[in-house]
């Protein structure tokens, strides 16, 4: 049986999420693995996936903030908002030059900070118990409401202007939830030229980075991130004795809720293993989740 763990995997394009899932399962042998939010099969870049009982894990960090590398084309738009998409309009070469280097810093800064957007037409968002792109690719009218998200950063790293086209490469930092296909085509529309995004890429969930990533073809010859040190990285360390290890996996409260100084933290026992999740509970302390427990070694 695989050992529990965190596998960070470089996703290749071309190949699903899922793709990526069913490869970890098969070359660690085991069903039981997630994932903390998927890519879609044209971008690249980090996959955070839990194995065995460190799925347990994904919960602290799907919701995590992330980094993207992407490159918005200015000048097309397409039913997709990026380049898998149909052609749905492309603008004048004459209007697409008239496009200053201050008007899409302007547009970007529109689309910076907190703010109100509208995801993509093809995203897996559920209407109605179905996911969006299903209904999209049925023929089928999609109306989503926007939701506020937060883009902290938001910066052009180069700029390449052709005949028709404005290709902007950028940097993303974002909430979970947050739409890079969506920002390409906000940008497209307030610029009036509209856009979608040729290439996607991202670098980092939460404490987790690309660099630190395998790629699938390395998964079977991969040391797994332990879960106490991935749950460290997520939500903090906090070291609980021996005693305090069977209260907390049996259920127990134990004292000392003035240890934690976040909101929860990842109890370690003494051996270096990961009890759980605890939380305060006025004075003391509460596992919310905790992990099957692990044979030392």
């Amino acid at each position: 049986m695989a050992r529990p763990g965190i596998l960070l995997v470089d996703k290749p394009g071309g190949i699903t999420s899922h793709d990526v899932v069913a490869r970890a399962r098969r070359a660690l042998d085991t069903r039981k693995i997630g994932h903390a939010g998927t890519l879609d099969p044209m971008a690249t870049g980090l996959l955070v996936l839990g194995v065995e009982g460190a799925t347990r894990l994904l919960t602290y960090i799907v919701g995590a903030d992330k980094t993207y590398e992407a490159t918005v084309l200015l000048g097309i738009s397409t039913d997709s908002d990026d380049a898998d998409g149909e052609e749905t309009a492309r603008a004048d070469a004459t209007t697409v030059a008239a496009v200053t280097d201050a008007a899409i810093a302007a547009g970007i800064a529109d689309l910076s900070g907190e703010i109100d957007q509208v995801p993509s037409t093809v995203s897996a968002i559920k209407v109605h118990g179905r996911r969006a792109y299903d209904l999209a690719r049925a023929g089928e009218s999609v109306e989503l409401k926007a939701r506020r998200v937060t883009v902290s950063r938001f910066e052009v790293r180069a700029v390449r202007r052709e005949a028709a086209t404005i290709a902007l490469d950028v940097v993303v930092d974002c909430s979970s939830g947050t739409y890079i296909r969506a920002l390409a085509r906000d940008l497209g529309a307030a610029l009036g030229v509209g856009g979608h995004l040729t290439a996607l890429r991202r670098t980092r969930i939460g404490a987790f980075d690309v660099a630190a990533a395998v790629s699938v073809d390395a998964i079977a010859e991969t040391v797994l991130v332990k879960p106490a040190t991935a749950a460290a990285a997520v939500v903090g360390a906090l070291a609980v004795g021996a005693e305090e290890s069977r209260d907390l996996r049996h259920g127990k409260r134990i004292d000392g809720g003035g240890r934690l100084t976040g909101e929860r933290a990842a109890a370690i026992d003494p051996d270096g293993r990961l009890v759980g999740i605890v939380e305060r509970r006025g004075t003391q302390l509460k596992s919310v989740m905790n992990m099957p427990e692990e044979v030392a070694g």
